[in-house]
């Protein structure tokens, strides 16, 4: 593997054949990409034999007629599907590679595996993710920096949890808990913050904004993994959902929930959450009300198939499944009926294998969607749920797009995807530049 280190403005990788190119920054260079279609990230129709002039990190000039700029670095594209970076708007950077005890590895190791993890995410076309959970700001500032590779990271920080949620995996010998006790090892490392009654919840939100945070996560409902709550159930008050909210919202920000079930997601719509993670088990009359208050979801496309989440078998946490992906045909035909905005995740941890099916799980949504409709989910739609940050979004600007005056978060693929969606689950093939 040949490293060469260039002068730009932003960090870009790009990947040809054999070698790569890593591209560091400091002066607004030029790179000019000549002879390639456009996916713009939100039509169907390609811009056929365009020139693309990218200056700094930004989009200059797109055009189909011949491009001067003297000076820039020319790519021939032969031909190729020119499109924006791939999105995964649930992705959790430190513990998608993880498969020891996070806790039991320690800060350091957590990191590095975290570390190693985001390159190769980015090296898989990812160019972005938004990280609903876990210590990871300071992996995100060394990123930005330019340390280390990865994508760009929104973060969430600690994954705010009332006592018995979906995120308290103390065992009942740890309660009754005394608030003057030393915090668990999971609030220690940042993964967790556990917060009962408004002042508490409002405290560990405040938290989160303070490191950084580009909007918050509640545990709104059940979970899977989590030992004491059973999937159905609705947590945390309106009342309480209502005090993150308003303190995400002085921010200029918003408030997320883990939420599958109808009655979960309602009660946190009423408590004024605007964007909800999973929602597999969404009924029609909370699609309804999803759509009448612009609610936001980001689903994953969860199966008993090859890429189920490794439960031991026979535990309470398999049967949660069972039941969860028992809903997620009905959501997405609901998300289509009532045109919601939803996004795309894979929600993978502890497993490095199904990591690096990160596209082969996108390409899985050409079940319900176009291949150029898929496409659009990972790039463009997934951006308006990022930008519901606001003010807290750490990248303003465009991006999910091929547009002049976007960031130049882009891909160059061998073929055309918008044909063959499985191009995707192949990016060490089939990517030719990840910039």
């Amino acid at each position: 593997m040949k490293i060469l280190k260039m002068k730009l403005l932003a960090i870009a990788i790009a990947i040809f054949g054999w070698f790569s190119v890593a591209i560091a920054q400091d002066n607004p260079a030029q790179t000019l990409i000549n002879n390639v279609n456009i996916f713009d990230g939100e039509n169907e129709k390609l811009i056929e034999n365009a020139n693309v002039l990218i200056e700094g990190n930004l989009i200059k000039t797109i055009s189909t007629s011949p491009i001067k700029a003297k000076g820039a670095t020319v790519i021939d594209g032969g031909g190729r599907t020119l499109m924006p970076g791939l999105t995964d708007a649930h992705w959790h950077s430190m513990a998608a590679y993880m498969t020891l005890d996070p806790f039991a590895a320690g800060a350091g190791k957590l990191n590095l595996i975290a570390a190693a993890g985001m390159e190769k995410t980015l090296m898989r076309s990812f160019t972005t993710v938004r990280d609903p959970g876990g210590p990871v700001f300071d992996l995100k500032e060394v990123i930005d920096q330019g340390m280390f590779v990865g994508p760009r990271i929104y973060a969430a920080g600690s994954m705010i949890s009332q006592t018995g949620g979906h995120a308290d995996f103390r065992s009942t010998v740890d309660i009754p808990r005394s608030y003057s006790r030393d915090l668990t090892p999971s609030e220690r490392m940042g993964t967790v913050a556990i917060a009962d009654g408004r002042a508490q919840v409002m405290q560990r939100v405040r938290e989160n904004l303070m490191q950084g945070a580009a909007f918050i996560k509640l545990m709104g409902g059940g979970g899977v993994a989590s030992p004491s709550d059973p999937l159905d159930v609705s947590q945390y008050t309106i009342d309480e959902i209502a005090a993150a909210v308003e303190v995400a919202e002085n921010w200029g920000t918003y408030v997320t929930v883990h939420s599958y079930s109808a009655k979960a997601i309602q009660n946190a719509i009423r408590g004024g959450v605007r964007n909800v993670e999973h929602g597999q088990l969404i009924d029609e009359e909370t699609a309804k009300l999803m759509k009448e208050t612009n609610t936001s979801v980001v689903m994953q496309p969860f199966y008993n198939d090859e890429d189920a989440i490794p439960l031991p078998p026979g535990s309470f946490a398999e049967e949660k499944y069972m039941v969860l992906i028992s809903g997620t045909d009905n959501a997405y035909e609901l998300a289509k009926k009532y045109d919601l905005l939803f996004g795309f995740g894979t929600d993978t941890q502890g497993n490095p294998a199904l990591a690096e099916r990160q596209g082969a799980q996108l390409a899985k949504l050409a079940r319900y969607f176009e291949p150029w409709e898929v496409l659009k989910v990972a790039t463009s739609q997934n951006y308006k749920i990022m930008k519901r940050s606001g003010p807290r979004d750490p990248y303003p600007g465009e991006n999910g797009v091929v547009k002049e005056g976007a960031l130049a978060d882009l891909l160059l693929v061998d073929g055309n995807p918008l044909k063959d969606i499985n191009l995707i689950a192949d990016p060490h093939k089939n990517f030719v530049i990840i910039m």
